[in-house]
């Protein structure tokens, strides 16, 4: 069991352990070495605060401490003129140490349009150089504070392979050279696209595991919805940041309805909707006005949120506008067209109209290649062919999509339906 002192240490870590980091690398323009002198100033910590205390600040203990073990490093370095040379404004924003306001005026003169150390630090572990995998996974190492430990269990990979993906990425960081600034101009757009893409998989891989025994991941979507509305308070002025809140937010809402007391599956259209959190929706909604007024048409996440707020408006399952679903759907689709979007419009469709005309997008989808191992296409089809009255086919459907299903809740509840018809 750990002391008092031993939790305090973790829960300051926990929290701090981002900015802490994102702090050091704008020192020394290098995010493995950031995140060693973090936790060399962790360290310090174990050994020193169970003696002297907790201190009253203790995560600006520890972001001086890693500071000053910054500073040590860069004057060992100092008389390495061509490593000074590549540190170029590091070496000025150490004297911010001495001089705080000269970190502002740094920035200024960078003229970033957002500037913040956490802000950088997410679109640099977010680069395009690296894969998607390992941005999730040092996304989550360096900004979610989880232990490579709890970002295999999350994803159900040996713990070395998630290791040796974070060093992979922090390499291959260092070796691209990849500055740790925010990106400029037209860049920052399509950067900001990718930091938002990763933020929302870990989500969705949270909300829908997509392997194991458990229907969902309640501390993946807790992390990522921290991150989005951490990424709304640096970026204030991009709409599709809070967009994705909104969709965040507004999802988030149903997770204790999303299962049963057996932690079984519950569909949307059976879930009591006196589990839904109503402070989350009202923070969603919130997040889709400010997305709105941010002028300009819904980007994919704000879309996607204001479909989600349809769902929280409507006081039964009965009453929700699936017109309106439906035309966001087609909105959806003609702004980020995908196979996935389909299927999903093809729901609202056959909510909206009637099963036939969803089931006619559907079979249009048969033939695309990517949904060929996706068991949410059987599943959709089986639900449309059910309300038409063709039981034997939708059996046959259900049962493809158990049989194409990695997560066992998700299984047992499409053999259900099977059993049913």
């Amino acid at each position: 069991m750990l002391s008092p002192t031993h939790e305090a240490i973790a829960a300051v870590w926990r929290i701090e352990s981002a900015k802490i980091v994102a702090g050091v690398a704008r020192m020394v323009r290098d995010v493995g070495l950031a995140e060693e002198l973090a936790q060399d100033a962790l360290v310090s910590a174990l050994e020193h605060w169970p003696s002297d205390g907790v201190p009253d600040n203790p995560g600006a203990w520890l972001m001086r401490t890693a500071k000053n073990k910054a500073l040590d490093r860069l004057r060992r370095n100092r008389n390495l003129d061509e490593k000074l040379e590549q540190l170029g404004h590091d070496l000025e924003a150490q004297e911010a140490l001495i001089v705080p306001d000269f970190v502002d005026a740094l920035d200024e003169a960078r003229a970033d349009e957002i500037g913040d150390d956490l802000l950088r630090l997410i679109f640099t572990a977010c680069h395009p150089v690296l894969s998607t995998e390992a941005r999730v996974a040092l996304t989550l190492k360096l900004l979610g504070g989880l232990t490579t430990h709890e970002i295999a269990r999350a994803y159900l990979v040996p713990e070395p392979t998630i290791a040796q993906r974070i060093v992979r990425a922090k390499r291959t960081l260092g070796e691209a050279k990849v500055p740790f600034e925010l990106p400029r101009g037209d860049d920052l757009g399509e950067r900001l696209a990718s930091v938002l893409e990763v933020v929302y998989l870990v989500f969705n891989e949270g909300y829908t595991a997509t392997a194991g025994e458990d229907w969902m991941r309640p501390a993946l979507c807790d992390e990522a919805l921290r991150l989005a509305r951490m990424l709304a308070e640096l970026a204030p002025a991009q709409p599709e940041v809070h967009g994705l809140v909104a969709l965040l937010e507004l999802q988030s809402s149903r997770a204790k309805a999303r299962v049963d007391a057996k932690g079984d599956p519950v569909l949307l259209m059976e879930q009591d909707r006196a589990r839904w959190d109503r402070l989350l929706i009202r923070r969603g909604l919130v997040a889709l006005e400010r997305a709105e007024k941010l002028g300009g048409a819904l980007g994919p996440y704000a879309l996607q949120a204001a479909i989600a707020a349809c769902h929280a408006r409507a006081a039964t399952a009965q009453q929700t506008d699936w017109n309106r679903i439906a035309a966001l759907y087609d909105a959806l689709a003609q702004l980020a067209p995908s196979p996935v979007v389909e299927l999903n419009r093809a729901v609202a469709v056959g909510m909206a109209f009637g099963p036939a005309a969803g089931l006619e997008i559907v079979d249009a989808l048969q033939a695309d290649k990517s949904l060929r191992n996706y068991q949410w296409l059987p599943s959709v089809r089986g639900d449309l062919l059910a309300k038409l009255g063709r039981a034997d086919e939708a059996r046959e459907e259900f049962k493809r999509a158990a049989a194409l299903a990695g997560n066992a809740r998700e299984k047992e509840l499409l053999l259900a339906r099977a059993r049913a018809l």
